[in-house]
């Protein structure tokens, strides 16, 4: 394993191909590019306005078990899928979110995939990439900003410092600016009171973003934000402030969706950001759709396991965009179902049949709850080198009990040739019936909609609301935004908001301790257990890892 070359290294070595016959491949000309270099470039709006009465080709979702810290390999898996239907000769291409600086110089990485699976130039996505997220914590931040300038010019809206309820956003991990004072210094330098940042992936800014049908609904949607209310309990909007139209102006780029591609070609469109723990985690309605009316199947991935991405992807995403699923993949690894079954990282390599039995219930209840929203399921194992056949076989054997295609996937080792066996099984489920539908009606009320996702998706027995929470609800429900969907942010460690819960727990309640109303991005944001919207840095972050040299050459970026 010493002379496997690293992720990076492998980017490195690769020769992509210009971007312009990237796109040629979908059926985009050069005149329809703005292009960043040779190798990445936006597509412009009119692509998809003139493809609008185009079909669509078949749209595959990518999920997973309950992370773990081996790993499983979902944006790996999406990528090689991809590849891999173009092996057996069918025209696809992927949609996939752009990465957080937080995590990149953190602890996970960055999410680019991984090994002979990856989108390219790997670098340029992993940081700055197209400038999108700089765009939306900018955005973000003037709406910030001239809020304060409100406040400090008079305040006719009559706004109460005390209930501001926006707060300020920047794309790194900051623990020490999640609850800070500002204002202080005097009258010329504002109206001290209390604030915060989230990361720039929580933002709903980004939402709005990923949501959007285009520049103008994206406006429209900004007006909406809720950044506050008045001494008399009236809400204050962007709209309300004139915000809007700038906040607009600074994301005309950044709406545009980002073409790409993998080492072996396969067009990939990487748009959005969004966390799925504490957000909606989808790539951007734009490019999903521009994705469907340009290839025959395109590969999307929703963030962390079923319970989080999936569920919103198939409960926001597909109600807002009119979007249905033709199959859904969930990605496992037979190390991640030792974990669960009570193995630590160090006791992987070997073969342990009890334990892979002890944690197999976690991919069933994901494998369960997919077939809720009447989809199609292909399970995608990630294939280690220590894998025994024996232990293959028993993920196999449960699957099969689910009704749930099977599939081995060696996509990191062998790119696309590594993926044709799952690319032959989602072709297969694509073709087989399906009866879509969400897990909850949008006419119920917020904690009924709370409680079905509760109950039916983390399997809890119910769910429990901190006064916060109650207040909270009860001002939702005085705005008439009772009829908004619901986007939970809890731990992706565990069904439970309790991320020490691993495998398939039982007997355990939800607790949702605030209810934030994103009214511009259509839910609400229900915070549950411990779960924090601004990450902070482990004890060795990845950045200590990362260089450069005098040719400009990045090391240690994974």
């Amino acid at each position: 394993m010493a002379n496997v070359p690293s992720d990076i290294e492998i980017a490195q070595a690769a020769r992509p191909q210009p971007i312009v016959e990237v796109a040629k491949k979908l059926g985009i000309s050069e005149d329809e590019l703005e292009c960043y270099g040779k190798y990445k470039a936006k597509v412009l709006p009119e692509v998809l306005r003139e493809r609008e009465k185009k079909p669509d080709g078949k749209l595959v979702l990518v999920t997973a078990i309950t992370p773990t810290p081996a790993g499983e390999g979902k944006t790996t898996t999406s990528v090689g899928l991809a590849d891999g239907l173009n092996k057996i000769g069918k025209r696809a291409c992927v949609a996939l979110r752009e990465p957080s600086l937080g995590p990149s110089f953190g602890v996970k990485g960055g999410a680019a995939g991984g090994g002979y699976a990856q989108v390219i130039p790997m670098e340029d996505i992993n940081l700055h990439f197209t400038g999108d997220l700089h765009a939306i914590t900018t955005a973000h931040n003037l709406c910030a900003a001239m809020l304060d300038n409100h406040l400090q010019q008079g305040n006719e809206l009559n706004i109460d410092p005390r209930r501001v309820v926006f707060r300020r956003v920047m794309d790194l991990n900051e623990r020490a600016l999640r609850n800070i004072v500002i204002g202080l210094g005097g009258k010329a330098n504002g109206v001290p009171r209390e604030n915060g940042f989230d990361i720039t992936v929580a933002s709903e800014v980004m939402a709005i973003l990923c949501l959007s049908m285009d520049l103008t609904d994206l406006k429209e949607r900004f007006k909406k934000m809720v950044l506050a209310y008045t001494y008399d309990g009236k809400p204050v909007t962007a709209g309300d402030i004139g915000a809007a139209g700038a906040m607009a102006a600074l994301m005309k780029d950044a709406i545009k969706p980002n073409l790409v591609q993998t080492l072996e070609g396969t067009p990939a469109f990487i748009h959005g950001g969004p966390f799925a723990n504490i957000a909606h985690g989808c790539n951007s309605v734009q490019a999903t759709r521009l994705g469907l009316k340009s290839a025959d199947y395109l590969v999307t991935e929703a963030g962390f396991g079923a319970d989080l991405g999936a569920e919103k992807f198939l409960d926001i995403k597909c109600r807002v965009a009119g979007l249905k699923p033709d199959a859904v993949v969930v990605v496992a690894t037979v190390r991640a179902l030792k974990m669960h079954g009570g193995r630590s990282k160090k006791e992987l390599g070997t073969e342990d049949l009890k334990a892979l039995e002890a944690g197999i219930p976690n991919l069933q209840k994901h494998i369960e709850n997919v077939q809720k929203f009447g989809l199609p399921v292909v399970v995608a194992i990630n294939r280690f080198p220590l894998d025994t056949e024996a232990e293959l076989a028993l993920v196999e054997a449960k699957c099969k009990e689910l009704g749930a295609s099977f599939a081995l996937s060696e996509v990191w080792e062998k790119g696309g040739e590594g993926g044709r066996e799952l690319a032959q099984k989602v072709v297969e489920a694509c073709e087989k019936p399906s009866h879509f539908k969400f897990i909850y009606d949008a006419k119920m009320s917020p904690k009924e909609k709370m409680e079905a996702i509760a109950r039916e998706i983390y399997g809890a027995e119910g769910v429990d609301f901190t006064p916060q929470a109650e207040k909270d609800l009860q001002v939702i429900h005085e705005l008439g935004k009772d009829d908004l969907l619901v986007c939970m942010a809890k731990t992706q460690y565990s069904f439970s908001d309790d991320a020490t819960k691993v495998g398939r727990p039982s007997g355990f309640r939800i607790t949702v301790r605030e209810v934030r109303l994103s009214a511009g991005a259509g839910f609400l944001v229900a915070v549950t257990g411990e779960i924090m919207t601004m990450p902070g840095l482990p004890k060795k972050p990845a950045a200590l890892s990362i260089d450069v040299d005098e040719h400009g050459k990045i090391t240690g970026l994974f």
